[in-house]
């Protein structure tokens, strides 16, 4: 595995931008592909111009899998290429997804080549990437939040392959093609860096709970961690995962990332009096550190609506705290950084970006959401002042699963 510090840190800036790049089948079966209807594709050079402002020299973009391969081991890398030139013209470091949540029309996760494809798709982007780029630091995602993607597959029939009680096959089958592709990509260049994005979540019992509801909600709340433990090779040690494929740990957390358990009922972040359940981010990233012993980033956060200054104000005193500790926390992610629609209902849109979507003028046109903007910016000012001590920091080994 790459040799780190809490010192350095592989990315070009701390705060990153994020394009909604899903090529998903939704829950009606439709095939989306963000990356032309958001209109980042249309206009990638006034993205990447007016995020420079912001601090953002970062981003987060996709190959989208389900384009690039039409048929099988055939890959056409042209709109890869478009948007390599383009960060290359900006300045733009681009961190790469190369399965975020979209699989080519005959896979899914169940099929007995998916892992195999996977792996040989890992490998053809490396030979393109350094055939631009060939001393650039390549920072990959494999396959973006299988915690997330597994449930909606196999458990919430919401997308491809539209089951019900599969969760757990699902994951399965990710995760060997996460390892294989992981193997592949470190076998056609050493140097590469992995980054996982893995959702952060907290999961409670309801007050006065019977016993068995508290022991559902910890192994619920626990099975957050099973993708990056079998990444890891604690958990399905015959998947070959090992701590050397654990690299950068990113998690992604949101407004409703909290939540209690029998019944169903979302924990709020910024009621005027707390739920004693809710747990401040700090603590719940210093655990995950505490468990992984990795460098870290935020790799998505938002929040829709004009709640969002707020949100951001919120995000920058959480990773203060996280930063003054003297923990190796190397990013926080703004995703979506443009607006982007519903997966399911394409005309119904979040406004849960720095930009809107003004969809009466062609692009769609980008609105300044001028309060996100404002709060962005503070809450940079206050990342930025905190420092972490001088004393040196002692990295954990990796522990014994928790």
């Amino acid at each position: 595995m790459a040799n780190f510090s809490p010192e350095t840190s592989p990315f070009k800036s701390f705060w990153w931008g994020g394009y909604e790049c899903t090529d998903q089948l939704n829950a009606f079966g439709n095939r989306v592909d963000f990356l032309p209807l958001t209109g980042h594709l249309q206009l990638i050079d006034e993205d990447y111009a007016a995020q420079k402002p912001f601090n953002i020299g970062t981003v987060r973009e996709g190959i989208r899998w389900a384009m690039i391969e039409k048929t099988p081991y055939h890959y056409d890398f042209s709109t890869v290429q478009l948007m390599l030139d383009a960060g290359q013209r900006h300045g733009v470091q681009q961190i790469w997804d190369l399965c975020h949540f979209g699989y080519p029309d005959d896979l899914t996760p169940l099929h007995p080549m998916f892992a195999r494809r996977f792996a040989a798709l890992c490998r053809a982007f490396v030979d393109f990437y350094r055939s631009q780029r060939p001393d650039d630091v390549l920072i990959v995602t494999p396959i973006n939040e299988v915690s997330f993607i597994s449930w909606l597959g196999g458990d919430a029939n919401g997308t491809a392959p539209y089951c019900h009680g599969q969760g757990w096959r699902v994951k399965y089958g990710l995760m060997r093609a996460y390892i294989e592709g992981s193997y592949a990509l470190r076998e056609a260049d050493p140097s590469i860096r992995l980054l996982t994005t893995e959702p952060l979540i907290s999961i409670s019992p309801p007050p006065n709970a019977w016993p068995q509801h508290r022991r559902e909600a910890r192994e619920a709340h626990h099975n957050q961690f099973q993708a990056t433990d079998i990444l890891c090779g604690r958990l399905c040690p015959e998947l070959g995962g090992s701590p050397e494929l654990l690299d950068i740990v990113g998690f992604n957390y949101y407004y409703d990332n909290q939540w209690q358990l029998h019944p169903y009922q979302k924990l709020g972040w910024n009621d005027t009096v707390m739920d004693p359940r809710w747990v401040p981010l700090h603590k719940l990233l210093r655990k995950a550190y505490q468990r992984y012993g990795r460098p870290f980033a935020i790799t998505e956060t938002s929040h829709p609506g004009v709640d969002r200054p707020l949100w951001w104000r919120m995000i920058a005193d959480e990773c203060a705290q996280v930063l003054r500790k003297g923990l190796p926390l190397q990013g926080v992610c703004i995703y979506p950084l443009i607006d982007r629609p519903d997966w399911d209902h394409t005309d119904q849109w979040h406004q849960s970006g720095l930009w809107d979507a003004d969809l009466s003028q062609p692009g769609p046109a980008r609105v300044l959401h001028q309060p996100s903007a404002e709060a962005l910016l503070q809450a940079q000012a206050v990342v930025s002042a905190a420092k972490a001590p001088r004393r040196r920091l002692l990295l954990p080994q990796l522990p014994e699963l928790l």
